[in-house]
């Protein structure tokens, strides 16, 4: 790509050089005006047409308002003159977020309806001069954030997050001529709408590729592994039909319970979605750290299942780890008529999940698997060495399917980066795109 004729230093450190006719001035000599968003009352009647923009209706990669934003509220006179939004104004948001997100996104805000929508006191808007391009100022924006330079505009480092305005409206900026400006804008739409459409189709495929991945264990768990198989009824309505050399078996029948306790020197584990049942040291989400009464919680050896609460995931966990476990879970072990990577495959599949629904107690994620109530549905019993078959073949094939998402995963992150990386060399003036 072109670079300019000449540059010069732009006396800003992250900036570097610049194209020599452009210009370095504060933020805030390029923003006629700026103010606090408002909250306003929950809608209780029918007098709720006005929208209030929150920051979770920001789609900052768009750098627009989501077209999803619905909530409505409630205002007074005096805040509807106060906070009201014009067409491509900013807003930015100025308070909340974590060490992990921190603030100081920047969108611009498209008028969806007829009549003013207002935003919540979480934003600031920044009302651009008629002379320059919100949309301009919004992608140089969003290279500031993206370079994690927000933290020197905070009034507090802990806690919720807060910029100091007066210190962000003081940031160096650069700026091209205005008709510069717009050519940078129309260039970057096109190329970023040009790199989310091949985002989107990776992902796409990553979500097909993960749908076939589900949709084989599914199959050849209830169904076998020959698709010639002669049939019959199963008996289990969540199967249907089910390989005639097949049998089946209640779940009390083909599981013992395990309820030994007082092992105080084992670790502690945690039953997750994602990773089965590991210990708690090793698990980043937050959870709740068992410090007491060791000796009355469940021992788990490896290749236990940990029967926690029902998702959509399932809710049986495989323990990959030896130790203990609340009381209040229900911890199950395989007889030798089940291969226990079989039991994993099945217990994670859809159908098995299907059934799991009509044993809870409870009510939405909340809901407890109860197991006097699994206990006595039938699975369907492959023969043994049809079982480790199946695995066999389910660990080859998901291993492929794996790859090709590890693979695909790479190229989102990669297009991500790059569009990162094409806005940032663009706004800063090391990419050249106006026109001959």
């Amino acid at each position: 790509m072109k670079q300019y004729k000449t540059y010069k230093d732009s006396g800003v450190q992250w900036l570097g050089e610049i194209p020599t006719h452009w210009d370095v001035k504060r933020l805030k000599s390029v923003i006629s005006s700026h103010f606090s968003g408002c909250w306003g009352e929950d809608a209780k009647h029918d007098n709720f047409d006005r929208l209030c923009i929150r920051i979770a209706d920001f789609d900052f990669d768009s750098q627009t308002i989501s077209d999803s934003a619905t909530t409505y509220r409630n205002y007074t006179e005096k805040q509807i003159q106060s906070c009201s939004l014009n067409n491509n104004d900013l807003l930015l948001e100025k308070s909340g977020g974590g060490d992990k997100t921190p603030v100081g996104r920047v969108v611009v805000y498209k008028k969806q309806n007829e009549s003013e929508d207002l935003f919540a006191n979480f934003c600031e808007c920044l009302r651009v001069r008629y002379n320059q391009s919100p949309h301009y100022i919004a992608y140089l924006l969003k290279v500031v954030y993206l370079k994690t330079m927000m933290r020197q505009f905070y009034k507090q480092t802990t806690g919720l997050q807060n910029i100091d305005i007066p210190d962000y409206l003081g940031m160096k900026i650069i700026l091209p001529p205005l008709e510069e400006q717009e050519e940078i804008v129309r260039y970057l739409d096109e190329k970023t709408a040009e790199i989310d459409d091949l985002v989107a189709q990776v992902e796409r495929e990553i979500e097909l590729l993960k749908e076939y991945k589900q949709a084989e264990i599914a199959r050849v768990v209830t169904k076998g592994l020959n698709p010639n198989a002669p049939m019959k009824p199963s008996g289990i309505s969540w199967i249907g039909e089910m390989p005639i050399h097949w049998s089946k078996r209640k779940i009390k029948y083909t599981f013992k319970e395990r309820s030994e306790k007082n092992h105080p020197d084992e670790p502690v584990l945690c039953a997750t979605q994602s990773q089965g049942v590991i210990p708690q040291a090793m698990y980043d989400n937050r959870v709740v750290v068992v410090n007491k009464g060791f000796e009355n919680l469940k021992f788990v050896k490896v290749g236990d299942f940990v029967i926690s609460l029902r998702s959509f995931q399932g809710g049986i966990e495989y323990a990959y780890y030896q130790g203990i476990i609340s009381a209040a879970y229900t911890i199950i072990t395989p007889n030798d008529n089940i291969d226990v990577g079989y039991a994993r495959l099945l217990m994670k599949s859809h159908s098995f999940i299907q059934l799991l629904k009509t044993c809870v107690t409870g009510i939405r994620e909340g809901q407890n698997i109860n197991y006097d109530l699994l206990k006595n549905k039938f699975i369907p019993i492959p023969p043994l060495a049809e079982q480790k078959e199946i695995v066999d073949y389910i660990d080859h094939k998901t291993t492929e399917i794996d790859r090709l998402v590890v693979e695909l995963t790479y190229q989102v992150e990669y297009l991500k980066e790059y569009k990162q990386r094409l806005i940032a060399d663009v706004v800063t003036g090391k990419i050249n795109v106006q026109p001959e």
